[in-house]
């Protein structure tokens, strides 16, 4: 991929996730629900990256590995998509998003379109790394391309079982107002942030050896980061503590929050 066309192919894909999170944001106005922000941003994602990665470019030698990485991530955005919304339509709003509202005051609908931009600006870095994975030169299929689908089949697997041993938690009623610590959640207190970020470690590794490798690296850095120390397990965290107070601080000090290591 030449510099001009992968300066091309982000131009294209950002306005793209630029406009979706715009449509997000003018979805939860209407609304009210705040939920159908992530399931836009899912969605949409998806979309984008797999239409990045089909995309003809000079370079191009193998179809196989971008029909391959496009429906790789086309599972990961039906997946995850699909779990957010039916998420949403089960509870509604989501409280880090309400919580930024309320902060924000007057100023909400104004802040909160710059919010769902910045959104969009991580799935553009996402969305690149996918891209420069499915177009790697590599004139055929290699033991990179198995080992990142090997990773990337297990990191949704694990993802798809913590949410549906969650699920499966708080559809009981005798656990109501309990927190889980069974399955994969025994090893960590966000065992699912933990498998989301890992699927997004395979596309580098599928990258490697293509122009511009190290900008595939950006992917897993910028969800480690979103994950662990924007809007992922801080604001879930803070809301624990204000629902579950002394339980949650006692389940913060067993376990660790994101890999799944004995704590000491």
């Amino acid at each position: 991929m030449s510099l001009l066309e992968l300066a091309f192919l982000a131009s294209a894909m950002g306005t793209a996730l630029s406009a979706i999170m715009a449509l997000a944001w003018q979805v939860q106005r209407k609304t009210g629900d705040t939920g159908w922000i992530d399931v836009c941003w899912a969605f949409g994602t998806g979309i984008v990256a797999a239409l990045g990665s089909l995309a003809p470019l000079s370079s191009d030698s193998a179809g196989a590995r971008r029909i391959l990485i496009a429906v790789l991530i086309a599972l990961w955005s039906v997946r995850l998509g699909s779990h957010i919304m039916m998420r949403t339509r089960k509870a509604g709003d989501y409280p880090r998003y309400r919580e930024l509202i309320r902060q924000w005051g007057t100023r909400a609908d104004l802040r909160m379109f710059l919010q769902l931009q910045s959104q969009a600006a991580v799935g553009l870095i996402l969305a690149l790394s996918v891209a420069l994975a499915a177009h790697n030169t590599r004139p055929s299929l290699g033991l990179s391309d198995f080992l990142g689908l090997a990773l990337l089949v297990g990191a949704l697997a694990g993802e798809a079982v913590s949410d549906w041993q969650l699920r499966r938690f708080r559809c009981n009623p005798a656990n109501r107002g309990r927190i889980c610590e069974s399955g994969l959640w025994s090893l960590s207190r966000h065992p699912n942030y933990f498998f989301e970020w890992l699927c997004w470690l395979a596309y580098p590794l599928i990258a490697i050896d293509v122009s511009g490798y190290r900008l595939a690296l950006a992917a897993p850095a910028c969800m480690y980061w979103v994950l662990v120390h924007v809007s992922g397990i801080p604001p879930l965290e803070e809301h624990m503590l204000r629902s579950r107070g002394a339980q949650f601080r006692a389940f913060q000090a067993r376990k660790r929050p994101f890999f799944p290591l004995p704590k000491r």
